[in-house]
């Protein structure tokens, strides 16, 4: 088998995790970049931006997030991913996006689905190579509800749009498996 089908195969949504890693921030954040600065993007638009929150930003993160949602959602999840190591906070830059829009008229409307796309290869990417590390991670869509937080908390750029934050940290437990449609449902091969 493939190594990277391996490591898709292993890739799973992690949510009993904690901080207690082995791999240094530096490793990680060395990942993250390179998994940014390789993933493809439409036309080379490199519209993929990322943001690592680490140890007390991290933790500090998951508390801001609760208090941004007066406690409509449980505690006991928010503290599930607070405990983690980190989180990777994955965006898209809307000024790049919207320059290649003018720069290629014919193709504007397709500009942010390509955007989207190439996050979902960083994503993807990223996750992998975090589980490869020995790291368990999961995928959280708390935006758009924690957008003007998550901007004031990191400073970011307004044209930076926030699309998931990735939760990572050391696995305490596998997942229970999950229930697969049959592949040749999914798939039509013409030969």
């Amino acid at each position: 088998m493939l190594k990277n089908i391996e490591l898709l195969k292993n890739r799973r949504s992690y949510y009993e995790i904690d901080d207690n890693i082995d791999v240094p921030v530096e490793k990680i954040e060395e990942v993250l970049k390179d998994v940014l600065y390789y993933v493809p993007d439409a036309i080379n638009m490199q519209s993929q931006r990322a943001i690592l929150a680490y140890g007390d930003y991290h933790k500090k993160l998951w508390d801001n997030i609760f208090d941004v949602f007066e406690g409509k959602v449980k505690r006991e999840k928010i503290d599930s991913f607070k405990a983690g190591a980190g989180t990777i906070l994955f965006f898209y830059d809307d000024k790049v996006v919207d320059e290649r829009r003018k720069k290629y008229e014919n193709y504007a409307e397709h500009f942010e689905s390509w955007a989207l796309q190439s996050s979902g290869m960083a994503q993807i990417n990223v996750w992998t190579s975090l589980r490869e590390l020995g790291l368990g991670a999961s995928l959280q869509h708390y935006n758009p509800v924690i957008d003007k937080m998550v901007r004031e908390m990191f400073d970011v750029p307004k044209d930076w749009v926030l699309l998931s934050q990735m939760v990572f940290g050391n696995i305490l437990e596998e997942p229970e498996k999950k229930e697969k449609i049959d592949i040749n449902k999914r798939v039509k091969v013409f030969k």
